[in-house]
């Protein structure tokens, strides 16, 4: 059995290789420099953005799918995908799937989720194979995975969030006026972001997120991952704030990917939990 995911994992192409998996990346495109997700110099990326050039990003490019669905054409392929909805990404793999002859033995799944949640149900996934389980059998604790974890997004930019239609042009012209702090939820069906509140600062819109959560016993057995552009001091202060709240909780950090940058902006943070 081979595991195949996405960049939306935060994994590049070599280091998904040396977990025994793989990473499609997503395309990146910034004025006249194209490039893959997680492989694009970080300080040119944020340079060009400065001068105000937009990056665009899309789903893996469909050729690079099909070839490493061939590569492993003896072999059962387990394909789990970023949120469909969120990218093309799940799209992709579908129709990627539907090219090869060797189709029958791939499975693609929604994780619906991203990130930090995605990045551990596909180290799970891989232990899992490891250990000799069937494909039924991660499936199985993927479905219930989908169900027990949440995610949260702090903009900076309301440019961002307008250009990806997130948000309409007189509300993001007050909210960056005001200084207002937008946080996003995924929906229900994962498939698209949804206002959760808006608050005046970081602390507060983090505080207001937490307060969502009272009440549920979060121990050893959840994970939280705070993701972020460059946004390392506002990290930490969620990291204290989670940690304040809940004392026990693991929690991971790592910074976003080109892809979700040209979506949630520079000095954008995720919060996100999975219950292990």
């Amino acid at each position: 059995m081979q595991i195949i995911t996405d960049s939306s994992t935060l994994y590049t192409i070599e280091q998904a290789k040396e977990k025994g998996f793989e990473a499609v990346p997503l395309c990146i495109s910034i004025g006249d420099w194209d490039g893959k997700d997680l492989h694009m110099d970080y300080d040119r990326f944020y340079d060009r953005i400065k001068t105000g050039v937009h990056p665009k990003s899309s789903q893996p490019a469909l050729g690079d799918v099909i070839d490493t669905f061939e590569k492993y054409a003896e072999e059962e392929i387990l394909n789990i995908s970023m949120a469909d909805g969120l990218s093309g990404t799940y799209q992709t793999a579908c129709s990627a799937r539907e090219m090869v002859a060797n189709k029958e033995k791939i499975t693609v799944f929604n994780s619906k989720t991203l990130c930090g949640p995605h990045r551990y149900m596909t180290e799970m996934a891989q232990k899992m194979k490891e250990e000799g389980k069937s494909i039924k059998e991660i499936l199985d604790w993927l479905k219930q995975k989908t169900t027990e974890t949440k995610s949260w997004l702090i903009p900076q930019d309301f440019e961002f969030l307008k250009r990806g239609g997130r948000m309409n042009a007189s509300a993001a012209a007050i909210g960056s006026v005001l200084k207002l702090k937008p946080i996003l939820t995924l929906t229900k069906d994962a498939k698209q972001l949804d206002k959760f509140a808006v608050k005046r600062t970081f602390s507060s819109a983090v505080k207001t997120i937490l307060a969502s959560l009272e009440g549920m016993e979060m121990g050893k057995d959840y994970i939280f991952y705070v993701v972020h552009a460059r946004a390392k001091k506002d990290c930490e202060t969620a990291v204290k704030m989670i940690r304040e709240m809940f004392s026990e909780v693991e929690i991971q950090c790592y910074e976003l990917s080109h892809a979700f940058i040209t979506q949630g902006g520079p000095e954008c943070v995720a919060i996100q939990y999975i219950k292990k």
